[in-house]
């Protein structure tokens, strides 16, 4: 459990809320876990089946508390606000946003900031830990040539300009991508990004990995009152959630990158665990599959120290806590989006 920005995030297994009074409480069957003043929760956030009792969800709405429901692996169930609160103001203000290309661009900005800042750190990263077994030199230019990109990317103009530039640091970026795999190299190699259908053992990996963070990402959206398929970024597309594509783009390295190369490195997953069909695609076998969410799953888990709070909070709430503050930037709270600039 950890509360942040206001909001209680629950991650307790089998955790069940219910009303005292004006205090909300976590029970595990009839041990009592924390008890906090719902006056000073503006939202809270379950992740578990075991439910809520109806009159806290009652207070919740009678005071303008946003209660959110999410599957233990973060999908989410529903949400519960009060009749005069709902989402439709935080939307309508969204939808605005998105209707101008200024304010579109300026969030843009923030976001792929992010972007270009993790990717640099995951190749510095690299470069720190294994540098003796990679093209150092390869690795540093493709470094400092997305560092070089961020003052550009600060002075552009419109989207179309930042898509170019990002797509630049992108292509330098994924150049290197394969001296960051250390292990099989003859089953795990990455020569260019093939999404469909993924054509090599590595794009399918991450391909599966972005899929899963697209879905994470969705959720939180929701889960804090944002539509997800209208982006800034990324325009309207019938069927895609653009705001999503949007938010997981400064996550893509730090996030789902870094987890494909330890699945990898780590040798938890072999060349049993594909298989090419007759037109090209490579898939991944059931088995294959269900180490890689597992091993998804347990990743979420770990701790980390949020950029932007400087609290411990799980790689899993990250998509939460920045669709949080996407949310709390487009009310007005805050004066620009802060990106998820990891260190």
């Amino acid at each position: 459990m950890k509360k942040l920005l206001n909001v209680l995030y629950v991650t307790t297994p089998e955790a069940y809320l219910s009303l005292d009074g004006e205090n909300i409480i976590v029970l595990r069957e009839s041990e009592t876990l924390l008890r906090v003043p719902l006056h000073n929760l503006e939202g809270i956030v379950s992740f578990g089946y075991t439910g809520a009792s109806p009159a806290l969800m009652g207070a919740c709405a009678e005071r303008k508390i946003a209660l959110s429901f999410f599957t233990q692996s973060g999908r989410f169930l529903a949400d519960i606000s009060g009749i005069e609160q709902g989402n439709v103001v935080l939307r309508r203000t969204q939808y605005r946003a998105a209707d101008d290309m200024s304010q579109s661009t300026s969030i843009a900005k923030n976001i792929l900031t992010g972007k270009l800042h993790n990717s640099r750190w995951v190749l510095e990263r690299a470069l720190r830990d294994h540098e003796m077994r990679i093209d150092a030199e390869r690795v540093k230019a493709a470094a400092r040539g997305i560092a070089r990109a961020l003052e550009p990317l600060r002075q552009a103009g419109g989207l179309e300009e930042l898509r170019g530039i990002e797509g630049e640091a992108a292509t330098r970026y994924f150049s290197v991508f394969d001296e960051l795999i250390l292990q099989s190299k003859d089953v795990f190699f990455f020569r260019t990004r093939s999404r469909r259908p993924p054509t090599d053992n590595m794009n399918v990996l991450l391909s599966f990995a972005y899929a899963l963070l697209a879905n994470d990402v969705a959720a939180a959206l929701r889960g804090v009152g944002l539509d997800p398929f209208v982006g800034f970024l990324h325009r309207d597309r019938p069927g895609r959630r653009s705001l999503a594509a949007d938010l997981m783009e400064e996550l893509r390295a730090v996030y789902a990158d870094r987890f494909v190369l330890s699945l990898v490195n780590l040798r938890q997953i072999d060349a049993s665990g594909f298989h090419q069909q007759e037109n090209g695609a490579v898939r991944l076998t059931d088995e294959a599959r269900k180490i890689f969410l597992s091993a998804w799953q347990t990743r979420k888990q770990e701790e980390i120290t949020h950029p932007y709070l400087n609290e411990k909070i799980e790689w899993g709430l990250v998509p939460h806590v920045q669709s949080l503050l996407l949310a709390r930037f487009l009310r007005g709270d805050l004066d620009e989006y802060p990106p998820f600039l990891w260190k």
